[in-house]
């Protein structure tokens, strides 16, 4: 049976401090320009844990709603005053994030061996399928797999397993592929392999004694060793 590749999306395929240009002109001149890149990594945050917390409540709603929330949260805690013109903005910005450079060119590789690869990720269907088709990346993939089908988050175990299910497949024969420590974490966890992607080399991995089978700086360091 041909190994799975699961590559997560958000952080891993598209780079999500894309958006720090379009805050730069959101937030203006007169010494707020400087709030950019805070602002993206505390909405980032803020997305994250708004969707962790959601699973433990039980509380599901699709990821775009998290995303708005914690968009809404961050102009909140920062004062930055943004109108709704703003948020609505910076939400379709959201939707057409660019992909990393190298993403493209390492998924072609490792399709080439053979391997089957498809985008799993805590966003919805149609908002995942859109981003990808445009960042150009939508055609490497074998399908598209989202959470929402089981109405739970990662890292919850479900929804390894549906993974699993839908691509009838072995864990001992299903990579998941993800710079979130928390997914790596979750899919070690639910019994699939797991790589790291460690974009920065000042990205610490959470000292759970759950370590990744493989650590890469990029997508086509991952190409390297596993094509």
């Amino acid at each position: 049976m041909a190994t799975v590749l699961a590559f997560d999306v958000y952080g891993t395929l598209i780079d999500t401090h894309g958006v720090v240009t379009e805050l730069e002109e959101r937030l203006g001149k007169g010494g707020r320009a400087e709030l950019a890149a805070e602002f993206s990594r505390r909405w980032r945050d803020k997305q994250l844990e708004y969707s962790f917390r959601r699973g433990l409540m039980g509380a599901y709603v699709p990821f775009d709603q998290c995303t708005r929330e914690s968009l809404d949260f961050t102009d909140r805690a920062l004062q930055t005053q943004l109108s709704d013109v703003d948020k609505d903005h910076l939400m379709a910005v959201y939707a057409r994030l660019p992909a990393f450079p190298e993403a493209a060119a390492a998924l072609q590789r490792l399709a080439a061996t053979g391997m089957r690869c498809v985008a799993f990720s805590n966003g919805t269907h149609d908002a995942v399928s859109g981003l990808l088709g445009q960042a150009g990346l939508l055609a490497r993939f074998e399908s598209v797999i989202s959470v929402d089908e089981v109405k739970r988050f990662k890292p919850d175990p479900a929804v390894y397993a549906h993974l699993r299910h839908r691509l009838d497949v072995a864990p001992g024969d299903t990579w998941l592929i993800s710079s979130n420590p928390f997914d790596v974490i979750g899919a070690r966890h639910a019994g699939l392999h797991a790589a790291w992607v460690r974009r920065s080399l000042d990205a610490p991995f959470d000292p759970w004694g759950v370590e990744p089978d493989l650590t890469v700086t990029d997508l086509d360091a991952l190409a390297e060793r596993l094509g």
